[in-house]
């Protein structure tokens, strides 16, 4: 379990960014505890270890880029949004439309 937990955890770095590092994580607390309850029977603990935090990082960036990428794209949405929905109203014409979108 421990190698399982290493080999996805450089996975989710090189392919699968968030199934890899789910996999790391799982399997990583898995040999931990099998480790520790052999008290002294398995090795592998820093394999485990190391799998767990290359998988911790990785899903933690992939969740900042995934929030980030939202926010950027959510918000030039919203701006494009009210934009089109003022210019509809006629509270804006088209030209000022897009000084708000370029400035």
């Amino acid at each position: 379990m421990a190698i399982v937990s290493l080999v996805a955890g450089v996975l989710s770095w090189v392919a699968l960014p968030f199934i890899a590092a789910v996999a790391g994580i799982v399997t990583g607390h898995m040999a931990r505890r099998e480790i520790k309850a052999s008290m002294g029977a398995q090795s592998g603990d820093g394999l485990a270890l190391a799998g767990l935090i290359l998988s911790y990082i990785n899903l933690a960036m992939t969740c900042v880029s995934l929030l980030l990428a939202l926010l950027i794209f959510g918000g030039a949405f919203g701006i494009s949004a009210c934009a089109i929905l003022s210019e509809s109203a006629g509270l804006i014409t088209s030209d000022s439309t897009l000084s708000l979108l370029f400035n």
